[in-house]
C-alpha cells in the first residue's frame, strides 16, 4: 500500500468527525502536514543510505582486493577468457546500466541459452533459472555459490547505478514482459542483495521475488537495510539456494 494514501488515511478518520465549519480545511491541512514528514523522513533515509552505500562499497573494493586478484588468476587459468562481465541491466525508473560480475560462465554462454529454456526452474514468470547448468564453468560454480561473482558490483554502487540493498536489477528482456505490478520493482535502485536473496534465493519464484521486492520498497528504513545486509552473510556462506 502507498505510504501517502495509508496517511491520508489515518488523518480522515482522525478528523472526519471534527464538528466544525473549517473542519475539511483542518483535514486537509492535517494531510499535508503528515505527507511532508512522511517525505522528509524518506529524504533522510535516502541520504543516509547513499552515504553509508558510497563508504562501504569504497572500503569493500579497498579490503577484498587480494581476493579479486585470486577470482581473476583462477578464472583466466581455467579457459584463458575475460574475467570481469559487463552485462546490460534496468535500474531505478526504467534507466539501463553495465552491471559488472566477475565471468561464471563459458563465453558462449548466451548463444547457448536458446537450448536450456525448456529446462527453466522458475515455470511461472519472467526469471531464468535453472540447476546444474552446462554453460557454469568449475571456478563459476564455486563463484556463484557463494555469490563471490557479485564482488565486482561494489563498483556499481560506488558509481550511483545500485545500492548495497535493493531489489536485483533485471535484464531488459525480462522487463519488457513486466506487467505493470511488476514494473513496481523499478521504484528505487537495484541493489546487491534484498529480501529474496535472504530467504531463499533462487529457489523463489519470479512472482515471490517481486512480493518481497514490493515489501521491501514499501517498508524500507536505513535500518531495515543494516538488518538484510547482517543476515545477507550467513545466508551467502551457507550457499543455500545458490544455482
Amino acid at each position: 500500500m502507498n505510504p501517502i494514501y495509508t496517511n491520508q488515511h489515518f488523518v480522515a478518520r482522525r478528523y472526519l468527525t471534527v464538528a466544525h465549519p473549517w473542519g475539511r480545511r483542518l483535514l486537509s491541512f492535517q494531510s499535508a502536514c503528515e505527507r511532508g514528514a512522511w517525505r522528509l523522513q524518506l529524504a533522510s533515509d535516502e541520504f543516509a543510505k547513499r552515504a553509508f552505500d558510497c563508504a562501504a562499497s569504497a572500503l569493500a573494493l579497498l579490503l577484498i582486493s587480494p581476493l579479486w586478484a585470486l577470482i581473476a588468476l583462477l578464472i583466466k587459468l581455467e579457459d584463458g577468457g575475460p574475467v570481469v562481465f559487463a552485462q546490460t541491466r534496468v535500474g531505478k525508473h526504467g534507466r539501463e546500466f553495465k552491471m559488472f560480475k566477475f565471468r561464471s560462465m563459458r563465453a558462449d554462454a548466451e548463444q547457448r541459452l536458446q537450448d536450456l529454456l525448456a529446462k527453466n526452474h522458475h515455470q511461472t514468470g519472467v526469471t531464468f533459472k535453472i540447476k546444474d547448468d552446462p554453460r557454469i564453468t568449475r571456478v563459476g560454480r564455486w563463484l556463484r555459490k557463494f555469490s563471490f561473482d557479485e564482488l565486482p558490483q561494489f563498483a556499481n554502487v560506488l558509481a550511483g547505478d545500485m545500492s548495497l540493498v535493493g531489489p536485483r536489477p533485471p535484464l531488459p528482456r525480462e522487463v519488457a514482459l513486466y506487467t505493470l505490478a511488476d514494473r513496481r520493482r523499478l521504484l528505487v535502485r537495484p541493489g546487491i542483495t534484498c529480501l529474496w536473496q535472504i530467504s531463499g534465493r533462487a529457489q523463489i519464484d519470479f512472482h515471490g521475488q517481486v512480493e518481497l521486492d514490493v515489501r521491501y520498497i514499501e517498508t524500507r528504513t536505513f535500518w531495515s537495510d543494516l538488518r538484510i545486509l547482517a543476515r545477507t552473510v550467513p545466508a551467502v556462506l551457507s550457499g543455500t539456494g545458490a544455482y
